[in-house]
Order: C-alpha cells, then sequence, then structure tokens
C-alpha cells in the first residue's frame, strides 16, 4: 500500500500572547523523560481523559489543538537540543499535550517524522495514542526508512465514562489495524492505567490478554495520581482511586500480581508471561528484537518476567560503565556529592531527572538520584501498596 498525501489545513500556530499565558513548563517544547526526549510542539485535546497529565500544565481546558511553532522548527529544536544524540537518544513526539492521531494533529506529526527520516535518523520514536488509527496512516508509517518507529495504543478498558469518555473499543480496533498492517514499524499495547476495583477484573484481564495478540509487545503500567489530578477527581465527583498522590506512578503489589498470575502459563518455558514487561523501553526494545536501551537489566528483579531470548539480548549489551569516565561526565552536569556505580545503577546527587535520563541512555545503564532511591521491587514505582520503605525485599 502507497502512503497517501494528507491535504489538511495546518492548525494555527499561537501568538506570542497566547504563548505567554501558557505556563512556562508546557510553552517548553521539549521535556526529557525516562523513554525519551519529548517533543511536543501541539497543545490542547478533546478527549478528556480525566487523569490526563495535561492537569499538571493548567491546560486540561484547551480542547482545540494549536501549534507552538511550526514542524521544521520543532524538528530543528530537537536535533538541535543539547542532550540529543542522532542514532542513540530515544524521542517521544506528542505525548503530554494532546493525541497525535487527532485526524486535525496526524498530518503534522507525519510531517515530523518525514523530517526526522530525511536525515537518515536511526533513532527510537515512539508515539502514544488512543484515538482512530486507518489503514492509510499505517501506509504511512510503514514508509519511514530509517526511523526506528514505535506506535504505542493506549488501551485501560475502564468503562466509567467519567473518568474515560473515550470508547476503549477505538484503541483496541486501532491497535489490530496497526499489528495487521505493522511493516517497517512495530505496535506495542499500552495496557494503562490499571487501578484496582476499576478495570482490574477477570473480564478486564481477559480482554488484555486478547489484545495482547495483536501487539509486538505489551506493556502494563499504573496511574498517574499527582494532586493537580486528585483536584479534578474531586472537583467532579470522581471516585478516588487512592487516599494519597504520589510523584511515581501507582501500581499496587497486588495488582501486579493479579496480572502476571493471570499471564503465566507454564507450559511456554522460554516465554511463562509471553511478551509482556513492565517498562516501556523494554517493550519498545522487546519488539524492535534489541536490548533495553534504558539498562532496565541492573535492576534484576524487573527481568523475572522477560523471555528468554530478551534476557540474553539485554546481558550482553549491558555493560557496568568506568567510575572516573562517569564521574567526569555527572560533574560536568552539574552533580554534587558523591557518584557511586553498584550493580544496578550510576547513583547521583544533585541532578534533575533530564541529565540523569541523558547519562542513562548514554551508557545504557540505570541513573539514580540518591534521595529518591528504587526500592527492591517495586521497580520505581509509588511506595502506595507496597510493604518495604527501606529499599529491603518485601518478600
Amino acid at each position: 500500500m502507497s502512503a497517501p498525501t494528507f491535504q489538511r489545513r495546518a492548525l494555527p500556530i499561537l501568538t506570542p500572547n497566547k504563548l505567554g499565558e501558557l505556563k512556562p513548563a508546557l510553552a517548553d517544547v521539549i521535556e526529557y523523560r525516562k523513554s525519551g526526549l519529548s517533543l511536543n510542539w501541539i497543545v490542547g485535546c478533546p478527549l478528556e481523559c480525566g487523569y490526563c497529565v495535561r492537569h499538571l500544565f493548567d491546560n486540561f481546558a484547551m480542547k482545540v489543538p494549536r501549534r507552538l511553532m511550526s514542524d521544521e522548527d520543532a524538528v530543528t529544536a530537537l536535533v538541535t537540543h543539547p542532550y540529543f544524540r542522532a542514532h542513540k537518544t530515544p524521542i517521544q513526539l506528542l505525548n503530554r499535550a494532546t493525541d497525535p492521531m487527532l485526524p486535525v494533529v496526524k498530518p503534522h506529526l507525519f510531517n515530523v517524522l518525514r523530517h526526522l527520516d530525511d536525515q537518515g535518523l536511526t533513532n527510537h520514536v515512539l508515539v502514544i495514542t488512543r484515538w482512530r488509527v486507518t489503514p492509510e496512516d499505517c501506509a504511512v508509517l510503514n514508509n519511514f526508512r530509517n526511523l526506528r518507529l514505535t506506535v504505542l495504543v493506549t488501551h485501560s478498558g475502564i468503562d466509567n465514562e467519567k473518568i474515560e469518555p473515550v470508547d476503549s473499543t477505538i484503541a483496541a480496533d486501532s491497535l489490530r489495524t496497526l499489528f495487521q498492517y505493522a511493516e517497517r514499524y512495530r505496535t506495542v499495547l499500552y495496557w494503562r492505567p490499571i487501578v484496582p476495583g476499576l478495570n482490574d477484573s477477570d473480564e478486564h484481564l481477559a480482554r488484555a490478554r486478547e489484545l495482547s495478540a495483536h501487539a509486538h509487545a505489551t506493556v502494563f503500567t499504573g496511574l498517574f495520581f499527582r494532586k493537580e489530578i486528585a483536584d479534578y477527581y474531586e472537583l467532579h465527583g470522581l471516585p478516588m482511586p487512592y487516599d494519597d498522590t504520589a510523584r511515581r506512578k501507582i501500581m499496587p503489589e497486588v495488582a501486579e500480581k493479579r496480572i502476571l498470575d493471570f499471564f503465566h502459563t507454564p507450559a511456554n518455558t522460554t516465554a511463562p508471561w509471553g511478551a509482556l514487561f513492565r517498562k516501556t523501553s523494554c517493550g519498545v526494545a522487546y519488539a524492535h528484537g534489541e536490548a533495553d536501551y534504558n539498562g532496565h537489566y541492573g535492576v534484576r528483579e524487573l527481568c523475572n518476567i522477560c523471555p528468554e531470548e530478551q534476557l540474553l539480548l539485554c546481558q550482553r549489551a549491558w555493560v557496568k560503565p568506568d567510575l572516573a569516565e562517569v564521574t567526569k561526565e555527572v560533574r560536568a552536569l552539574g552533580a554534587t556529592g558523591q557518584v557511586e556505580i553498584d550493580d544496578r545503577a550510576i547513583i547521583v546527587e544533585g541532578l534533575d531527572e533530564p541529565p540523569r535520563y541523558y547519562l542513562q541512555h548514554g551508557y545504557g545503564f540505570q541513573c539514580h538520584d540518591r534521595a529518591k532511591p528504587h526500592h527492591h521491587r517495586q521497580h520505581g514505582r509509588a511506595p502506595i501498596g507496597w510493604m518495604a520503605e527501606n529499599g529491603s525485599p518485601t518478600s
């Protein structure tokens, strides 16, 4: 199938005055997240998911998408960013303030992908959607020759329309379409957010397991529940999923156990859980037949559900970096205090998330803040729903 040409009127670019009204964090089109350097040059979304991170940017009321800059300027901003490394830095497109597959947005998504691909870049590129994807869209996605492109389809199965107005069957249909037509790209079932008592019934789990057969990998994760999102829930009379908020995503131990028990197939001796992963980068890497670019192999209890073939890939790629070299680099980035490298991660002080992710992707080795430790078996999640608070084993 040849790639069609989309003829749509370009989204208008916000005026300087309107740009000045945005929160500075939203007006800054580039943000470094764990799964990649995130480019968000379009803001505004009509889908109204109650748990959306747009609450954090005071932007939830903006329903009509608008550009902050041209597509070409967005590409330039990305590839000239100090943290961008050609062929290495993973990239995310439009993952915090709109849905990239909205009809008025996707021509701009495809345009940016084309500009990146035309530069011969082979970086991982992650596109996350819960909206409609057509066979014609798949033809466009298959047309990129260099980028390692992954489309992650968010599907929760949440039936409460006040929390998630978008029918989950839309995402399910998109996933099947993407998987059916996939040639050069890969597709991942992004099963999230999972909230105990809301969408973890046997029926929900069976639906997710069926959908996982239509993806190159499945990633499951919990709810990102910050104060701004909790305030929205309270204002609109939505059932509070948890008694407290957290900096990290919430995935209680009991919820994870239900999922793992449901997916476990002992007869499949080399992959008893199939292509099920706890971390986004693990699922993306597996889908492309590569080692995890986030170096999760160091956090070995993360790997206990991974297929054997993936473990071997990650084991071969995982190399403990040289302490003197790392120390020199982290000092240049502004780190203070002791630098340590153990068998799990580089441990630093005084660095925010962006430079830590820069190091992590550069070395393929986890990089943690000493003040915000990753406790054993919590897998970098919030402590809510877990017994251990001091890093000791919980079993």
